[in-house]
């Protein structure tokens, strides 16, 4: 589990309800968690909203569903920006955040949580003692569980600088420091430049094809075999967009291409590719 550092405090409507009810209802404290699901807080409460640690915050009027909110300093607002797309960190019923890009969910989280689905993916390269390059950073869950799996060293890409101040806000995301290292910039331009074989494993998570084909080009796979070394394992996640309304399989594609660049490839539960550099 990653760090705990000190975090504005995070609602949910779910949260904000509860505590507003008991407010209406005459209890002056409860008991709840605003750092989705992490820990375990006593608030005060009043008519005009409620206090923690010293800081007054009043009640949000019509909380969304589906929809966190933090406090700015002087108002609650919802936790997204803006900028070419609509980047958006979504709650879920786990704890652990999911995020969003222009209402596509970029974590599953049907299932399982979003923090146990990385557990059992980071597992495949099994992290303990190595190098990890983290192509496709989002909320940094996988760079997290390789550190806490004993990882010597996460070098860790993200793009897009929304998504990294989504980081920051969220809770369940790691800071960088120690082991892990955290660029703002494009793995596809970042890829060129480093050096051959400096990788014991790789972990790539990217965004579906549609929207950054670029990632699953035979010409990314074949930089990542040489910044990987020998024997060194790749974990994929390739979903399978398309599979119901085309003929079009993604999965065998990437496969296909991984072949191309020396990695012996094997599937990885029904969403994912497991290959190992030849």
């Amino acid at each position: 589990m990653p760090s705990t550092p000190s975090y504005t405090p995070l609602l949910t409507r779910e949260v904000h309800d509860v505590l507003h009810a008991a407010a209406l209802a005459g209890s002056t404290a409860l008991e709840c968690s605003l750092d989705l699901g992490r820990t375990q807080t006593t608030v005060a409460l009043d008519a005009q909203g409620w206090s923690v640690n010293g800081q007054r915050y009043p009640w949000i009027d019509h909380p969304r569903e589906r929809t966190l909110y933090y406090w700015n300093g002087s108002t609650w607002e919802a936790v997204q920006r803006y900028s070419t797309a609509l980047i958006k960190l979504v709650p879920t019923d786990w704890g652990p955040p999911t995020f969003e890009i222009d209402g596509i969910k970029m974590l599953p989280t049907a299932q399982l949580s979003p923090w146990e689905d990385a557990q059992r993916k980071v597992a495949l390269i099994a992290p303990r003692g190595k190098t990890i390059l983290d192509c496709c950073g989002g909320l940094g869950y996988f760079a997290a569980c390789c550190v806490a799996e004993g990882a010597a060293r996460v070098q860790s890409f993200e793009k897009n600088p929304d998504v990294i101040w989504l980081r920051g806000l969220n809770p369940w995301s790691p800071q960088p420091g120690g082991a892990l290292t955290l660029e703002n910039r494009d793995i596809t331009e970042a890829i060129p430049m480093l050096p051959d074989a400096a990788f014991d494993a790789v972990l790539h998570d990217p965004p579906r094809f549609g929207i950054a084909g670029e990632l699953y080009s035979q010409n990314f796979y074949d930089q990542l075999a040489r910044v990987l070394k020998r024997r060194g394992r790749l974990f994929h996640y390739t979903g399978t967009p398309n599979k119901l309304t085309s003929s079009r399989d993604v999965p065998a594609e990437v496969t296909r291409r991984l072949q191309k660049s020396g990695f012996r490839v094997s599937a990885a539960g029904s969403d994912g590719l497991l290959a190992v550099k030849s």
